[in-house]
């Protein structure tokens, strides 16, 4: 919890102000009981009236400038909580943008989420209720107890003997809470995801008529989410009832020894109001804990959660510099007996890879699914380390180079064709933040998506919905295309990103590539594609089976010939 809360400290100043002024209003609170004593005592036993209106004109006067203190103390609080949450959800994101794919990949992306807002929001709530009246309750009921004593400490005596066993009983139950808690936030982070992939299927679940069954489903886990929560409640409601039981027990002993002192002479009826007063304000005070326990031990889950993303190591050390590099080697990339692992798996996806690719040449990747093509792919920007063996990159091994320095030379297209909300102008110049339109349009124009985007009404200002929903999957594919091409990189990496054009779309995309100098990476599932790179890698459960051209590998490669006539390329 200590890195989460260190991100307030740069409003450390503010929050010192906030508790000056919540002092001020404790210090007004304490006070009252003593001028209630004095107006009994020197003014209603006596009939003084003067000396009533008197002490009655000061605790209006302090109870007015209590209110003026609380209501500055609020706005502090209110501001320090916020910047603080503005700056953690910050630094969290930002830490998340810098995982390695095998760290992101440990954490479901419901569970960032709920990092980012439902955790962020315990935290922020926490310090906002500190700085407004954690603090305050607990110090209100230590200097009530002080109060009492010094006012009358026979009749004081009694009130101390709940106090600690009050003390420890809350105690016990902080630690349940954060525990009870914890689970709930583990729950709630389940029914995020299973949130996430009925919207994100919404087509697929229309399609199979499946809404129903989603529905229980996700009253599957919103039910386990109710149930811990409702355990978690039930588990701190407990507090207040036991707490107000022994509160008020310790007042009637109050009131039995306090009658019996007035009555013998041996205190002041003031007095003994006083103790009263300050009784029922610890009480007060402790009635708040249930309320406080709740808040810390939700916040004290969230921010256990949240100190683990931010003190996970990123995976990938960034190294910075480079060396001076030949220019004959620019563009080229080689993999020499590379064998990789998914982090935490013990299966081997690729193993003893070796291969080399010229600088400007294409080179297409093939093989069946699960052979291991996109984790070649993945293996070149560094989304993941290589097991064992060399991946090398402008005649550097990767894991010598600056991490963002190797991914500004390549142009990378996903399987799957990402794009956020905005406008296609956005979305083409997210693989340059500098493009300007003629930039856009050209790279557009090679992906062969111009001639369709200036037939929308807004052209390149049409908004794209999310994940690109208004869009088909070809004119999706090729603005992702568009999107990397822009970069202008001296490698580009496509994988099996063409697999939505129809044949006469996907030949003119090639054809305009043609003139590219850039080195490409091409994984495809059709022989038709393959056939126009320069040489054809292919792949079988994770190791290299063929290399070569299309003609060589049809004359000396039997599951490549077989491919070949599965898809009717060949006789």
């Amino acid at each position: 919890m200590r890195t989460v809360l260190s991100y307030a400290k740069p409003y450390w100043g503010l929050a010192v102000v906030a508790v000056l002024l919540m002092l001020i209003e404790l210090a007004i609170e304490l006070i009252q009981p003593l001028l209630m004593g004095k107006i009994i005592d020197e003014g209603i036993l006596v009939r003084n009236e003067q000396a009533i209106w008197q002490w009655g004109a000061v605790m209006l006067g302090l109870a007015f400038l209590a209110l003026v203190v609380g209501i500055i103390n609020s706005y502090f609080s209110a501001h320090v909580a916020h910047s603080f949450s503005y700056d953690i959800r910050n630094a969290l994101f930002r830490k998340i943008q810098y995982f390695s794919m095998a760290t992101y990949l440990r954490y479901p992306a419901s569970g960032l989420i709920t990092r980012l807002t439902s955790d962020v929001n315990q935290v922020q709530t926490m310090i906002f209720m500190g700085l407004r009246i954690m603090l305050r309750a607990p110090l209100l009921i230590i200097g009530s107890v002080i109060m009492a004593f010094i006012v009358n400490a026979k009749v004081a005596i009694y009130l101390m003997i709940s106090v600690p066993l009050l003390l420890l009983f809350l105690w016990f139950m902080v630690s349940s809470g954060v525990r009870r808690f914890a689970a709930v936030q583990h729950r709630l982070d389940q029914v995020n995801r299973r949130l996430q992939e009925a919207l994100q299927a919404i087509r697929l679940v229309k399609a199979y008529m499946r809404g129903q069954y989603e529905a229980s489903r996700f009253r599957e886990v919103a039910t386990a989410l109710q149930i811990d929560t409702t355990k978690a409640l039930r588990n701190m409601e407990i507090i207040m009832p036991l707490l107000l039981f022994v509160m008020n027990s310790s007042l009637l002993l109050i009131l039995w020894v306090g009658a019996e002192e007035v009555r013998t002479g041996q205190a002041p009826v003031g007095d003994i109001v006083t103790v009263v007063n300050y009784t029922l304000r610890m009480t007060s005070s402790f009635s708040v804990f249930s309320f406080i326990i709740i808040a810390f031990a939700r916040a004290k889950a969230s921010a256990d959660r949240m100190e683990e993303i931010l003190l996970e190591e990123q995976g990938i050390e960034e190294r910075q510099g480079t060396h001076q590099i030949d220019e004959e080697l620019i563009g080229t990339v080689q993999f020499r007996d590379v064998s990789f692992s998914y982090p935490e798996t013990n299966r081997t996806v690729l193993s003893n890879i070796s291969f080399s690719v010229a600088a400007g040449e294409k080179l297409a990747i093939m093989g069946a699914t699960g052979a291991g093509k996109s984790t070649v792919l993945q293996l070149i920007p560094r989304f993941y380390e290589a097991t064992a063996g060399e991946v090398i990159v402008n005649g550097r091994n990767v894991q010598a180079w600056d991490v963002a320095m190797l991914r500004d030379m390549i142009g990378f297209v996903p399987q799957q064709s990402m794009l956020f909300t905005g406008s296609i102008f956005k979305n083409v110049s997210w693989g340059k933040a500098d493009a300007v339109l003629d930039e856009v349009q050209f790279a557009a124009g090679q992906a062969q998506i111009h001639e369709s985007v200036e037939s929308f009404p807004d052209a390149y200002e049409t908004k794209v919905g999310q994940k690109g929903v208004n869009l088909s999957g070809g004119q999706k594919q090729r603005l992702s295309i568009a999107r990397a091409l822009i970069r202008q990189s001296t490698i580009l990496i496509l994988d099996d990103s063409t697999s939505a054009l129809d044949v006469k779309t996907e030949n003119q995309l090639w054809h305009a590539l043609e003139g590219e100098s850039a080195t490409m990476l091409v994984v495809t599932q059709k022989v038709r594609t393959a056939k126009g790179a320069d040489r054809i890698l292919l792949l079988d459960q994770g190791r290299v089976v063929g290399l070569g051209t299309h003609e060589e590998l049809v004359a000396t490669n039997e599951l490549y010939l077989k491919i070949a006539r599965s898809q009717q390329e060949v006789e």
